[in-house]
């Protein structure tokens, strides 16, 4: 809770004593000019995973984030392991930390048996994959499937992939209280991956809300988020908003930034100007799969009205907007004639 006051200037009840937080508490934190939600949650007990603790509401809102943070007590780690407790309990509910997707493609059928194929050497599933994994679709009652294997995959991984309700989320881990603990054992924490030590009470590594911080840093990182600056034609760019996208959710590419912003810009996309670190040149023409970097400054040109009736979907387009202008005129009439017999 005293994290969260730091990071989102959001008041929320804390003490000595541990599990004071008993609700979700919404914050907003600002950095590089941009809004990030952050939720403080309940802390989870061993067992959280089969409802102890109402455990299961936690991890579920866990589950639909973009980026976990982990706080850690720094001088109650050593003997309690509350990382590897964390770790287990998100492992057992089907949440994957600091893992990728494994590059297989599974695809259920109704007939025609197992077809098991491979680009490279499976070393972790035996001298027969072929079987072991028609054996475990068995147990999941699949008997039908195409599988192409482009890594070597371990037994788990491939147990994931037949499952198919895993979800793979970045997490970082904050361990708070270093002032109470040796140098010795600041220095071995920070020596753990995806680690980071502090002390929100003496500001180490963590200021005010509006304060630039390792610990924002680190949880931009983690989150992947990419700040994009739009451009009319003949005017400077908007400095002011930039256009924040995300790598987890729909990529950094000239094609989410059109879907962020309007669809129809998407719809009627023709090219993009591009200025910044992804750009060979200043400008740089560009399609619509070029993918951005930070702080980028992208123009979008869009087809003009000769280039869009030479599209396919011209009449069905401009059917759909004709469709659209009579609904709206004609639910504005019956409005009126409804004040008028009011």
């Amino acid at each position: 809770s005293t994290l969260q006051g730091s990071l989102t200037g959001t008041e929320s009840e804390a003490a000595a004593y541990e599990f004071t937080t008993l609700t979700c508490i919404p914050g907003t934190m600002h950095y590089k000019g941009s809004k990030v939600q952050v939720l403080d949650l309940p802390g989870i007990i061993e067992g959280a995973a089969h409802g102890k603790g109402r455990g299961k509401e936690v991890i579920a809102c866990a589950r639909n984030a973009d980026a976990i943070l982990i706080v850690l007590d720094a001088g109650k780690e050593g003997l309690n392991r509350h990382r590897e407790i964390l770790e287990n309990e998100l492992e057992t509910v089907g949440i994957r930390l600091n893992q990728q997707p494994p590059d297989v493609t599974f695809n259920k059928k109704s007939t025609g048996g197992v077809r098991f194929a491979s680009t490279v050497p499976l070393t972790k599933l035996g001298p027969e994959p072929d079987k072991l994994a028609a054996q475990i679709m068995r147990e999941y009652r699949i008997t039908s499937a195409d599988f192409l294997a482009r890594e070597d995959i371990s037994v788990d991984q491939l147990v994931d992939v037949i499952v198919g309700n895993r979800v793979y989320k970045p997490c970082c881990y904050f361990y708070n209280k270093i002032d109470t603990i040796t140098i010795e054992e600041t220095d071995q924490l920070a020596r753990m991956p995806h680690s980071l030590v502090g002390s929100v009470a003496k500001k180490y590594n963590i200021g005010d809300p509006d304060e630039d911080d390792p610990l924002k840093a680190m949880i931009w990182q983690y989150l992947g988020l990419t700040r994009i600056y739009t451009k009319r034609k003949g005017q400077h760019p908007d400095l002011a908003e930039p256009v924040v996208l995300s790598k987890i959710r729909k990529g950094t590419t000239v094609k989410a930034l059109c879907q962020n912003v309007s669809t129809q810009m998407l719809r009627d996309f023709n090219f993009a100007m591009v200025w910044g670190k992804s750009a060979k040149h200043s400008p740089q023409r560009c399609g619509i799969n070029h993918p951005l970097e930070d702080e980028d400054v992208v123009q979008v040109v869009t087809k003009t009205n000769a280039q869009q009736r030479q599209s396919k979907n011209y009449q069905a387009i401009v059917q759909g907007v004709n469709d659209k202008y009579h609904k709206k005129k004609l639910e504005a009439k019956k409005k009126k004639q409804g004040r008028l017999r009011g």
